[in-house]
């Protein structure tokens, strides 16, 4: 056997021109295969980690997944807010270790503008329970100043130091607008991947001021003006949603369940983690759509495979008929081409894993600085395992339909001449 693995590398040597073409396109496609294998996981682990380290979301009662669209993602409007002496008193249990309001209604330019309060810098978490970075400038300290995200920024060149005017709403009515109490640029984040990146964020107070004078959704007559506004009582009356850190994960049944019978108002708490998974599951999909390129780019691998050495088997007959002639079988001839198979799908394999771990190695930091997409380097997963080794399976199977064909050859079939 020893000498037959031998015989199939000479052979295969002899023709190294030819195969490596094959090698190297059988190795491009375990690339993409790899690299589609990779993003999938990564991009749903970054999906379910868009928010970590909050133990619940609270809101006015609607379905989970609506209430994580618009707390986490700002998709979407709330079917009610949730009053400020409420979130006060959700506050103030004992269980809980901190809060973040969110307040939400309005834009920049097509961006949404969170109001909230100096612990969302403190305690939001993404990731690996990764916290928030300031790229450049400060958190926002006074009532009309900004702190933007990262995409936000780059997609509007804009700087700390900046002024920038909101718009109430999606900003579709002129009227609409709140330039008279435009807002200071005094900082943005680092690159998250998540929400964060495509949201502007400004106090609760500051929030509360755009809309002071403002009645039932429009403008009054007799409009403040931002110093005026400095002066009025700023606290807000109601909130969009509440993310809640506990002190113990081990009360966060007994802490939903007490929020779920809250008497002032019916509101309603969910676990992050179970409503990340209930939304990916709406978005199926799309991860559906990844796994067929990934089943189709393999079978066009392989049935390059099948057409060369198929191919190259016309071109063969004399040489197998010279092994038939000094004593190797049929079988023997069977084996040897389903070996040159193995042995070059094993070797595109390799090349494709080598060429996945140097890919995530230089565009790693790259996708992560520019999309926020960590591409992890680690040994091969189960998925990632279960593609190379089948690859190199469906390329030896492969090889057996020329090799089928190579073993009903008859000697005569080689030496004859051909006209």
């Amino acid at each position: 056997m020893t000498g037959l693995w031998s015989l199939a590398w000479q052979s295969a040597w002899s023709r190294r021109y030819g195969l490596s073409w094959v090698v190297l396109s059988i190795a491009l496609a375990t690339f993409l295969m790899l690299v589609l294998v990779q993003m999938r996981q990564d991009v749903r682990e970054h999906f379910s980690q868009s928010v970590s380290g909050t133990d619940l979301i609270v809101g006015a009662r609607t379905s989970s997944t609506a209430l994580l669209l618009y707390s986490v993602f700002h998709i979407g409007q709330p079917s009610n807010n949730i009053r400020w002496s409420s979130a006060q008193a959700i506050a103030q249990d004992p269980a809980v270790a901190w809060v973040i309001p969110i307040s939400l209604g309005d834009s920049f330019r097509g961006y949404p503008v969170v109001g909230t309060e100096r612990s969302f810098f403190e305690h939001f978490r993404y990731g690996q329970k990764q916290a928030l970075q300031l790229a450049q400038g400060r958190a926002f300290e006074g009532v009309f100043e900004a702190v933007l995200g990262a995409e936000v920024a780059k997609r509007l060149q804009i700087a700390p130091g900046q002024h920038i005017a909101l718009s109430h709403g999606s900003g579709a009515l002129e009227e609409g607008s709140h330039a008279d109490k435009p807002f200071t640029v005094v900082g943005v984040l680092a690159r998250t991947g998540t929400p964060v990146d495509r949201s502007v964020h400004i106090s609760l107070t500051g929030m509360q001021a755009i809309h002071i004078d403002w009645l039932g959704g429009m403008p009054a007559r007799d409009r403040m003006s931002a110093e005026q506004a400095l002066q009025a009582d700023l606290r807000p009356s109601s909130l969009t949603a509440l993310l809640v850190g506990l002190k113990s994960r081990a009360r966060v049944f007994s802490v939903q369940r007490s929020i779920a019978q809250f008497q002032a108002e019916p509101l309603m708490a969910v676990l992050p983690g179970v409503a990340l998974d209930e939304l990916w599951s709406v978005l199926a999909v799309g991860q559906q759509v990844l796994e067929l390129m990934v089943v189709l780019v393999g079978l066009v691998s392989l049935l390059a495979l099948v057409a060369t050495i198929g191919t190259a088997l016309e071109q063969r007959c004399h040489e197998l008929a010279v092994l038939r002639s000094l004593g190797a079988g049929p079988q023997r001839i069977f084996a040897l081409l389903v070996i040159e198979g193995a042995l070059v799908t094993s070797c595109a394999a390799a090349l494709a894993w080598l060429a996945s771990v140097l890919a995530i190695a230089g565009a790693g930091p790259w996708l992560a600085a520019h999309y926020g997409l960590a591409l992890r380097q680690q040994p091969p997963q189960t998925e990632q395992a279960l593609v190379l080794v089948g690859i190199v399976l469906a390329g030896t199977l492969a090889s057996a339909i020329p090799g089928w064909r190579a073993y009903r050859l008859s000697i005569t079939d080689g030496l004859q001449p051909r006209a």
